[in-house]
């Protein structure tokens, strides 16, 4: 939380100690130690700026009411010196204390100070965690699920920065197995059929049907010709494999750095499969007795380790299942290049798949707490207040590609994280392109652009910002300039908190709240007044908010104009 906070609760927990110690001097109270108790912002602010429940927790110790031992702390406090001017005794035993005019001055210097870092902490100690997102399938197009997990999995690995840990971002590339396979005979049906004829070659039910694939084919057939028609099966799918695949991966690299997703690695199954770490991981199982081998097969006793079913390793003609690889890849994580937390950003579907992975990770001997996945749900598009499922540009099912070219990149990435990562969600594609208050994104935007353009007007009329004293910003004192500030004070534990759950939408939403306080602010109160120091401090109120907006956009890689 912001050091301001943090001090003002360390003042709270040091003054209610000494009154404490007060009463038990006079015999007020008996001399028993002062048990654990919280401090907590209320929900309803008319019960103070901060509560403790100390006479409820003490009440045991104390024999006595909990509200007679609060009455005896509030008669004994002494709050000289701190960040509050009074205290107040409420329902069962409750101590509400209220907040001074230098605590929402001095919040003011701090962002001020602070600048572009108001808001980061050091929550994390610097611990390393790896997130991984979006790992969509290179065999074809990233479809919804990718662009909600890829919003998702970006700002949530930025709140972790801001919140003090090392970050790195990682895309997973599942160049290697079952499906990989099935993407070289799809390619190598439809390449054939292009020469052949489509009645010549039959495309087997469970490969791939879309149209993507098609394309690929026609293209390499443009440039290699019918040289590979009577080719060895094995060599033609390769050299399939080998064009197709890399344009694929590198059309997912370009949308999602249209995106504005940056990787720090893109991780290459086959890698495992290559440098030996796969088969070094099936050889700790074996040693440490987790499998064995049925029908020409090598199984994982997963149902003694958490699973519901015990799992395939290897099957009988040789080949690693999905499965093994990813044990293999979270050791090499984990262990091998020693992060000391990886998250992993999974769709729903595969729920079942969390516990079984988690005591993999166990049963080779890595702890699988390391290891936390966050489940993320569907997405439904809506337009008109219809679902909608096709393409206006391709009349196919909507992918990643087609949405970014439908709707502003801000609008995707602030719409995909107004919403916990675990509730299914709409996103309003009209919503998304509306420019109006109703769109969350662009009323963030405008509150930012409005302050600049304050700034700008009073700058043509002589008025320069300037700093304040600590006296001139207490003249900020109506009930909508404290709460504004208040809020603003809260940015940083938001930040905390949105990190500890797992959870970018507390920062989205954390902004739609600061931009409407500052509109209920900027109608309530004239920054240009001819109180000349109440002015400066107003547009250094202003300044905060905006700076303030503006890091929290910048965190999520959203814009933030000047003027709109």
């Amino acid at each position: 939380m912001s050091k301001l906070v943090s001090v003002a609760e360390q003042q709270l927990k040091t003054a209610i100690s000494n009154s404490v110690l007060k009463a038990v001097s006079s015999n007020t109270l008996p001399n028993e130690k002062l048990c654990d108790f919280v401090i907590e912002v209320p929900a309803d602010r008319a019960n103070g700026d901060f509560s403790a429940n100390v006479a409820m927790a003490s009440a045991r110790v104390f024999k006595l009411a909990p509200r007679k031992i609060a009455d005896i702390i509030c008669e004994n406090i002494c709050l000289d010196n701190t960040f509050f001017d009074k205290c107040e005794v409420a329902g069962p035993g409750f101590l509400n204390f209220f907040l001074n005019d230098e605590y929402y001055a001095s919040i003011l210097k701090d962002i001020r100070t602070l600048g572009d870092n108001y808001g980061r902490s050091d929550y994390g100690k610097g611990q390393s965690i790896l997130v991984e997102f979006v790992s969509a399938n290179p065999t074809g197009p990233m479809h919804m699920g990718n662009a909600r997990g890829g919003a998702l999995g970006d700002c949530l690995a930025s709140v972790l920065d801001y919140a003090g840990y090392d970050v790195s971002r990682e895309f997973y590339i599942n160049d290697a197995g079952n499906q990989i396979d099935k993407f070289g005979l799809s390619l190598d049906v439809r390449y054939l059929q292009h020469f052949l004829g489509e009645n010549a070659v039959e495309l087997p039910e469970d490969s791939y049907h879309g149209e993507d694939i098609t394309l690929l084919a026609k293209e390499f057939a443009n440039i290699y010709g019918d040289k590979f028609v009577k080719a060895d099966e094995s060599e033609r799918q390769k050299a399939l494999i080998d064009f197709a695949l890399p344009k694929n991966i590198e059309n997912m690299q370009s949308t999602l750095q249209k995106y504005r997703i940056e990787y720090d690695k893109w991780f290459n199954e086959s890698v495992l499969h290559n440098n030996g770490e796969l088969e070094q991981t099936l050889q700790i199982m074996k040693e440490r007795g987790l499998t064995y081998e049925k029908d020409g097969a090598l199984w994982y006793k997963a149902t003694e380790h958490g699973g519901e079913k015990d799992e395939v390793l290897v099957r009988a003609n040789g080949n690693p299942t999905y499965f093994a690889a990813d044990i293999a890849y979270h050791r090499n994580k984990l262990e091998i290049r020693g992060f000391d937390k990886s998250i992993d950003i999974w769709g729903a579907d595969h729920h079942g798949h969390v516990a079984r992975m988690k005591g993999a990770l166990d049963a080779i001997g890595i702890d699988g707490n390391r290891l936390d996945v966050v489940l993320m749900q569907l997405v439904r598009l809506t337009r008109g207040g219809e679902v909608v499922r096709m393409s206006k540009r391709t009349g196919k099912a909507i992918t990643l590609v087609d949405l970014l070219e439908e709707i502003p990149i801000d609008a995707a990435r602030f719409l995909f994280n107004m919403r916990e990562p675990g509730s299914q969600m709409e996103f309003d594609l009209d919503l998304a392109v509306e420019q109006s208050s109703k769109n969350p994104v662009y009323y963030c935007q405008y509150a930012h652009a409005r302050i600049c353009s304050i700034v700008k007007k009073l700058k043509s009329e002589g008025v320069e910002p300037r700093e304040c004293s600590i006296d001139e910003l207490k003249l900020l004192c109506t009930p909508e300039e404290k709460e504004l500030i208040r809020h603003l004070s809260s940015l940083t534990n938001e930040i905390v908190l949105a990190a500890k759950n797992y959870d970018p939408a507390r920062i989205t939403r954390y902004v739609v709240e600061l931009s409407t306080l500052f509109h209920k602010f900027y109608n309530a109160c004239r920054v240009r007044v001819e109180d000349e120091s109440l002015m400066q401090a107003r547009l250094y109120l202003c300044i905060c908010v905006r700076d303030t907006i503006k890091n929290i956009l910048t965190m999520l890689r959203i814009d933030a104009p000047q003027s709109m």
